[in-house]
């Protein structure tokens, strides 16, 4: 174990014989760091759980209390998964409510400045640039990669291999293996690189981008939509996971820029009008 003299260990944090620790860290209550973690100078860490082979840059910050003001000091925390890098300056925030967690899947990778609030659930090979932040109880999928300096709303969901531009910021939920970009943020195309990347095959990557434009089509509502995907795609698990996705959504999914503008007028009401 190489922990230098400077760093701030609590006495029930549980560190692997291995873990190196640089100046000035400090490693807080409740925190289980596995083997071959390294953790940089500064960076600040409590009721966490950190998986094997994670690198924590300097001054990032892991396990901080909620900015949910219905906090109330309840037990919680952070699970990270293994092999994940959490670059300078980002923070991840435990969650609220008795025995929750914020949780980060493995080979993910947070970089500089980026934000991940109370309750959210990051999938495997999640990428979040610089900056991007996540409102609280988001929920990414598998391989999402997310822009810089882009911004989610509280509650939404972003799908499976989904990538999101920078400068992008959405409230509803974003739809699997799209490319999106704007505000509001709008599928506008298949992320090809990124799934034959995954291993998806052309067979699949081809169904999938007629999906979506099904999806797209204002010739269809979103129901009517689904009801044309799943007759012309059967046995194809990437269509029924974007159906699935679709159909489960709670808040709702941006898929036309109108659709957005009146879901977004429709929020603006006399009664709220003081002016």
């Amino acid at each position: 174990m190489a922990i230098h003299k400077t760093a701030i260990i609590d006495e029930t944090a549980s560190i692997a014989p291995d873990v190196e620790i640089g100046a000035y860290a400090i490693i807080g209550k409740d925190t289980v760091i596995e083997s071959g973690c390294k953790i940089g100078e500064s960076a600040n860490i409590q009721y966490a759980h950190i998986g094997k082979n994670t690198k924590i840059s300097p001054f990032a910050s892991i396990g901080g209390e909620p900015q949910d003001l219905g906090y109330k000091q309840e037990k919680t925390g952070v699970i990270i998964g293994e092999n994940c890098w959490i670059r300078e300056f980002a923070t991840v925030n435990r969650a609220s409510g008795e025995g929750n967690n914020t949780i980060i899947g493995n080979n993910c990778m947070l970089m500089a400045y980026t934000h991940v609030a109370h309750n959210c659930v990051l999938g495997d090979n999640v990428i979040m640039a610089n900056e991007a932040t996540l409102g609280g109880h988001c929920h990414v999928g598998f391989g999402a990669f997310l822009g810089g300096n882009s911004t989610f709303h509280q509650n939404l969901r972003i799908g499976d291999m989904a990538i999101i531009s920078g400068v992008s910021a959405a409230r509803l939920d974003i739809i699997p293996y799209c490319k999106a970009e704007g505000i509001p943020c709008l599928p506008v195309g298949l992320n090809a690189i990124g799934l034959r990347r995954k291993g998806v095959d052309k067979e699949s990557r081809d169904a999938i981008h007629k999906a979506i434009r099904i999806l797209r089509n204002e010739q269809y509502n979103t129901s009517q939509a689904l009801e044309v995907i799943e007759k012309e795609f059967k046995g194809n698990k990437y269509i029924d996971n974007l159906v699935e996705f679709v159909r489960t959504s709670k808040r709702g999914c941006t898929l036309r820029y109108k659709d957005a503008y009146h879901r977004n007028m429709s929020e603006f009401s006399e009664e709220n009008d003081d002016v």
